[in-house]
């Protein structure tokens, strides 16, 4: 009980602490955002793909309306760059210019995964292999020199389709059928792990790496897996040693790699009902806007909660711009990070 009261208190003490630095500030002269529906700020919208949300009413609370976000407003990537003091948005991959590889791009790209299958059924996705290798092609077409890219932010938030769009999904994936948790836990930190020495040899060396949230909490997964009445505890079970395996990864790159300093953002942990309810989040198991039954996304042009920022959830998936804040200020901050704050990643 000492600890579930205790978080609580920690929040509100990482909001306070993320006031005062963003009003200090501590650039970085770019930033880089890869991975899935969570971080994708518009790379699907030209996608022959399912995932895809130029409409509303996600973008309800956006300044620009509907832009590929997958939140009625802003998500953590946005949240990040402002707490680090940048004045623009990141622009996404399909629609930045080969210059702005010199400030940051946003590779991130809804239904993306660790593995390549991951998502298939939903139709075009840029993997997380790929966005690598489009960041690769972008800053050696622009020449951005290597001392400048290790000053530079890294977020990736990835794995979450690996498990929601593959691992317990029904055919044609044979993901569930071939491992059991701890087996598919291994195999995705194994290509984790090569795609971050990519990174790094690209000159990543400031990078927060986020772990999977609680999938069985989902809106979709309570349906599905959980029988409507609460979390599914299988879901939230398998997570469990992917996350363990992730953060354990973060460390061993600080210790293996020259310079590296590199973060775990655990979101699992801190999802509990009693910093919900100090943080006024008063619903956690539904939508706030209409998701026809049997479908994941917001349906188009439907009604929408009037309360947006009591809930955590925008659709049946993905989260509301208020979560997203929280997320991104306890990030910042170092309430929910380790062995790092992203604050002290920017200095």
């Amino acid at each position: 009980m000492a600890e579930g009261m205790f978080k609580p208190l920690m929040w509100a003490f990482a909001t306070a602490f993320v006031m005062a630095e963003a009003v200090r500030g501590q650039e970085v002269p770019c930033y880089f955002v890869f991975g899935d529906s969570v971080f994708d700020n518009g790379n699907n919208n030209d996608l022959n793909t399912l995932a895809k949300v130029n409409y509303l009413p996600y973008g309800i609370d956006f300044a620009r309306g509907p832009t590929g976000r997958f939140s009625n407003g802003r998500n953590i990537p946005d949240f990040i760059a402002e707490l680090v003091r940048f004045s623009y948005d990141i622009p996404p991959f399909t629609k930045a210019s080969t210059e702005q590889a010199h400030t940051g791009i946003n590779y991130a790209s809804g239904g993306g995964g660790i593995r390549e299958e991951t998502s298939q059924h939903l139709g075009e996705r840029i993997s997380f292999e790929k966005q690598i290798a489009n960041h690769q092609r972008m800053i050696v077409t622009a020449n951005v020199p290597q001392e400048k890219l290790k000053k530079c932010l890294y977020t990736i938030n990835i794995g979450s389709n690996d498990y929601l769009n593959n691992y317990f999904m029904p055919a044609p994936y044979t993901t569930n059928a071939n491992f059991d948790f701890d087996q598919y836990a291994d195999s995705l930190i194994q290509s984790y792990r090569s795609y971050l020495k990519s990174l790094y040899v690209l000159g990543a060396r400031k990078v927060a790496v986020f772990g999977v949230s609680k999938l069985g909490c989902t809106p979709r997964m309570i349906a599905s897996h959980g029988g409507g009445n609460g979390c599914a505890a299988e879901v939230n079970k398998a997570v469990e040693p992917f996350n363990e395996k992730l953060k354990a990864l973060v460390y061993e790159f600080n210790r293996n790699f020259a310079n590296a300093k590199f973060t775990f953002v655990d979101i699992f942990s801190g999802q509990n009902s009693i910093a919900y309810f100090v943080l006024g989040f008063t619903v956690t198991d539904k939508s706030c806007c209409t998701v026809e039954l049997g479908q994941e996304l917001c349906a188009a042009n439907k009604p929408v909660c009037p309360s947006r920022e009591r809930y955590v959830y925008w659709d049946n998936v993905h989260s509301t711009e208020a979560a997203n804040k929280v997320v991104a200020q306890s990030a910042f901050s170092g309430l929910i990070t380790s062995p790092y704050s992203i604050f002290l990643l920017t200095i």
